[in-house]
């Protein structure tokens, strides 16, 4: 039976691990201070879907206190269509909801039609913004 549970620390290494098997997107921020560090700031930020402890899940729940917004969304390649990604989002929405969020946010990678297809399947709607970023290199 799939659970839905926020991370802690000890499930960092697991996490990393895991994304590196299940998602196409990799980020400056998959590595062990990152997280760790979204876990402080936010205990209940990063949501894991487990059967029999091992992760078969992620999304990370994003709340300024204006916007709410979803990340990292990943489910285990055999797992896929077993309704994991759809209980991580309901669990993530509820979450927000709670908060008082009203709107949420997420990106989706334009070469990720599957991904796009499935969150549409759950009641988001494609925008026409184009997204911008700027990475803080370390020393």
């Amino acid at each position: 039976m799939t659970e839905i549970r926020s991370a802690v620390s000890s499930d960092v290494p697991a996490v990393l691990a895991f994304w590196e098997v299940a998602t196409t997107e990799p980020s400056t921020t998959d590595d062990v201070d990152s997280v760790r560090q979204l876990l402080a700031f936010a205990p209940d930020a990063l949501l894991l879907a487990t059967i029999d402890d091992e992760i078969v899940g992620t999304v990370v729940v994003g709340w300024d206190g204006w916007r709410g917004t979803l990340y990292r969304l990943a489910v285990a390649p055999g797992r896929r269509r077993e309704g994991i990604a759809a209980m991580l989002v309901g669990d993530a929405e509820a979450q927000l909801r709670r908060r008082g969020a009203q709107r949420l946010h997420l990106i989706v990678a334009v070469d990720q039609p599957v991904a796009a297809s499935f969150w549409t399947s759950v009641g988001y709607a494609r925008t026409d913004q184009h997204r911008f970023v700027k990475t803080f290199t370390t020393a």
